[in-house]
Parts: C-alpha cells; sequence; structure tokens
C-alpha cells in the first residue's frame, strides 16, 4: 500500500482528498502544519507528499527548501495562489506539479497515480550518485576519468559541458535558472552573459540526446530553466 502525506492546513479539503485516496487504496496520513508536516516526513517513509504552500508556522516553499536535498519522492504542491511566479518558485525548488485550488480531487489523484507511477519506473533505471560514477538510464558520467558515455559509447564534452551535465545530473530533477548555473560554474568573478549557458545545453543535448530537439535527458522547464530529468 502505497503512502501518501498531506501538509494542509485546511482540514475540511485534506480530508476530502484522504477520502478519495484511500478509495484507490492509498494510505494517508495528514499535518495541519508546517512543523509537525516537516518532521512527519523526515521521521517516516512516505511515497509522494502532497504541499500547500500556505502554512502556519512553516510556509510549503520553506519546507521545500528544506527537504531539497533529501527528496526521493515526488512532491504535488496546492495552492490558491495563481501567480506564475508562485509555480515557477515551486518547480525550482524542486515539487514536480502545482495544482491551482480550487480543484477536482479526481483529478488529483489521477496525478498522484502518474507521479508514482514514472517515479516507480525510473527507480530501477537510475543509479544514485557515488563518488565517482552517476548512472541514468543509458547516460554514464565517471567524474573521476571526466569521462561521459550514452548507451555505452563515449561522447566527448567541452570542459564547461561536462561541468554543467555533472551538476545537473548530481541534483537530479531540480530546476536550475540560466543564473543559478552561470554563477555555479562559471562562478561568481565572472564576466559574461548568460546566455552563454543556453549555448552550452544545446552543445550538451547534440551529444547526449538521440534527438536533440525532444531531450529526454536535460529538460527546459519554461519560466525557470533546466533540470536533468530521471
Amino acid at each position: 500500500m502505497k503512502k501518501i502525506l498531506i501538509i494542509e492546513d485546511d482540514v475540511s479539503l485534506a480530508e476530502l482528498i484522504r477520502d478519495y485516496l484511500e478509495l484507490e487504496n492509498f494510505e494517508v496520513v495528514i499535518c495541519t502544519n508546517g512543523i509537525e508536516g516537516l518532521n512527519n516526513f523526515k521521521e517516516n517513509k512516505f511515497d509522494l507528499l502532497i504541499l500547500d504552500i500556505m502554512l502556519p508556522q512553516i510556509d510549503g516553499f520553506s519546507i521545500l527548501h528544506s527537504i531539497q536535498e533529501e527528496k526521493e519522492i515526488p512532491v504535488l504542491l496546492v495552492s490558491a495562489k495563481k501567480e506564475e511566479i508562485d509555480k515557477i518558485k515551486g518547480l525550482t525548488l524542486g515539487a514536480d506539479d502545482y495544482i491551482t485550488k480550487p480543484f477536482s480531487p479526481s483529478e488529483l489523484v489521477a496525478r498522484v497515480k502518474s507521479h508514482i507511477k514514472n517515479y516507480e519506473k525510473i527507480k530501477g533505471k537510475f543509479v544514485k550518485p557515488s563518488k565517482n560514477n552517476i548512472i541514468i538510464r543509458g547516460l554514464e558520467i565517471n567524474q573521476n576519468c571526466r569521462q561521459v558515455f550514452v548507451n555505452g559509447k563515449e561522447v566527448n564534452l567541452a570542459q564547461k559541458e561536462f561541468e554543467i551535465l555533472s551538476y545537473l545530473a548530481q541534483n537530479p530533477n531540480r530546476v536550475f535558472s540560466k543564473e543559478d548555473l552561470f554563477e555555479k560554474i562559471w562562478g561568481l568573478d565572472a564576466i559574461g552573459d548568460t546566455s552563454t549557458v543556453t549555448v552550452h545545453i544545446g552543445r550538451i543535448r547534440e551529444k547526449i540526446e538521440s534527438s536533440p530537439s525532444n531531450p529526454q535527458y536535460i529538460q527546459t522547464v519554461w519560466g525557470a530553466g533546466y533540470r536533468l530529468r530521471v
């Protein structure tokens, strides 16, 4: 039985979502404030998190930021905030989906099933980063030797291309803006245009993607940046 954590201060809404999920044989835990929810997340194992943004004590964005490095399950943000900037912020912090209130509970359940299914599908295809190696489906990155292989065939990346790919792979599913990547790879004192990040991403895609126009590894999150999808 899959276990879902709901962090939502609207008790009636949380219970409604719980009822729909339990009808589909999910086990559901409800927390109504940010601190309780964050502690529960860190102390127990869940298969998916449904997280409201506006919460007492700690808001949803702060929770996302806190679990960013250890998150290994899908996170669905739910919020009455419809501004695009909030959606972008949530995705950048690692959320997998953003649902605006009011919403259909049946649609939410469908999204929950879809995200859990997708995460389970990729679990067997992703090897967590070790000191030297990262393997994501047919992509292998050897950080010690600075080599990259796609389906067993080595591809040659320039230094900055390798650094960008390696950094994204060490932070799978996390969205980074062009500014984030420029600062990380080129450094705080670097002088240049962040559009160079777009150029380098394009070159990496040409070398590792079977179809650069429909990338399976480095994906664009419109308005937010790039992520390496596992």
